[in-house]
């Protein structure tokens, strides 16, 4: 019998409906990157960002409140949230979940 997952948490088939529309990541054309070998943080997962945004969303907690040993710097995951935001991902996602979810008996 599978473990009853809490309102915060990920599912791997929310996960799977969500993970087509996350934008991806795009380079400005016009500047320049030099990056040293082994240089700057790399980037969070977009699973690990998702399922921070969930958890703000639901629980209602401040940004900087969240878990930084579970989801990573609060900061960038708030980057994150305004990046896909402006993208559409959140308008897209009700959308995506209701049709996927037609699906299923």
């Amino acid at each position: 019998m599978a473990s009853k997952i809490q309102s915060w948490e990920v599912s791997d088939v929310f996960w799977n409906i969500a993970e087509p529309l996350i934008p991806k990541p795009t380079r400005d054309t016009s500047k320049s990157y030099i990056r040293k070998a082994g240089g700057g943080r790399k980037p969070l997962s977009p699973r690990r960002v998702f399922e921070a945004i969930v958890f703000v969303l639901r629980t209602g907690i401040q940004w900087k409140a969240l878990p930084k040993s579970i989801y990573g710097s609060p900061s960038s995951v708030h980057k994150y949230f305004l990046l896909w935001a402006e993208a559409g991902f959140f308008q897209d996602l009700p959308a995506k979940s209701l049709k996927q979810w037609n699906h299923y008996p």
